[in-house]
């Protein structure tokens, strides 16, 4: 499988601190909200280890006060694709029983990291392989799978599984709190529904490919250029032409929000936002981690209200 634009700019920052025992600048021991400080894990709970503070949540709700979970990136403030190494991480990932990856060239570091801490014994949850997801023929793949609502609740019971044959004993409570988690998903898909009955085939554009299985699920149809979206993924600049291209959809009125990567940003997607705005097309911003103060479940709530809002104007 090709490597993702979104993760290259990552990983020229992860081949150098894999040799330095590479992690990321934040880890965290999360409560219910992913976002608790870092501590030593207790010897009675299952060591977890997630990619990002979006796995490290949905594993704290299913494994409640019953796991201890490392969240490798975890500051909402920092671009995914960049962070500084830490030891700490390498530590948690030599002791983890569970890991959790997106997959799909997001995070690779994870198991180059796992590789050079010399667990073999943990279980990996790959994401992506979970999701079944593949790219399309001759496109890229889109590895941000946490915004795919079905393949969340796939994770969920990958993750309860995998707890559970950690902690046998506890394993009747994971499968329970899973099945929760998944019953609380049923809602978010209940909205797209709603958005595609009353929105269906109405189009918008996108900074980054972030939310695109949401919009999707919502009947929506991306007009973006794709040398647009791609190139801001990987970090370049994108040409003039397509630029103008890009900047039309908002003067021409051709679509009827903007869904922007709120984590990410330079002068290109400026200009976007801001020819969305004299337009008076709906911006909604949306980000690949948890923001400050929220779980899972909150965010994704709060980005799909955002979308059916913006549509609605």
């Amino acid at each position: 499988m090709s490597t993702s634009p979104s993760s290259r700019r990552l990983m020229l920052l992860v081949g150098a601190s894999v040799s330095l025992l590479a992690g990321c600048g934040s880890s965290s021991d999360s409560g219910s909200d992913g976002n608790a400080s870092a501590a030593p894990a207790a010897s009675s709970k299952v060591a977890v280890v997630a990619s990002t503070n979006v796995y490290g949540d949905i594993v704290s709700r299913i494994g409640a006060d019953k796991v201890s979970v490392t969240s490798v990136i975890s500051d909402p403030d920092q671009d995914p694709h960049s962070y500084e190494a830490s030891t700490q991480n390498q530590l948690a990932l030599s002791k983890a029983k569970v890991v959790v990856e997106n997959g799909g060239g997001y995070d690779d570091f994870v198991d180059r990291m796992l590789k050079s801490a010399g667990n073999s014994s943990a279980e990996v949850i790959n994401a992506v392989k979970v999701s079944g997801r593949t790219a399309p023929k001759g496109g890229e793949l889109n590895e941000h799978v946490w915004y795919d609502f079905p393949t969340v609740a796939k994770i969920a019971d990958r993750i309860a599984a995998a707890l559970g044959k950690a902690d046998p004993a506890n394993a009747t409570t994971y499968t329970k709190n899973a099945d929760a988690f998944k019953a609380d998903l049923k809602p978010l898909e209940a909205k797209e529904a709603q958005i595609k009955k009353e929105h269906g085939g109405e189009a918008i554009a996108i900074t980054e490919p972030v939310p695109l299985y949401m919009t999707g699920a919502s009947g929506l149809v991306d007009k973006t250029p794709t040398e647009f979206s791609e190139a801001i993924e990987e970090g370049d600049d994108v040409s003039p032409k397509v630029l103008q291209e890009t900047l039309a959809l908002f003067t021409d009125k051709q679509v009827e929000a903007l869904v922007y990567n709120a984590q990410t940003s330079g002068p290109q997607t400026e200009k976007s936002e801001q020819a969305a705005k004299a337009a008076g097309i709906p911006v909604v911003p949306v980000t690949e981690t948890l923001p400050s103060g929220k779980n899972y479940l909150a965010w994704m709530t709060g980005n799909v209200d955002a979308l059916a809002n913006a549509l609605a104007k």
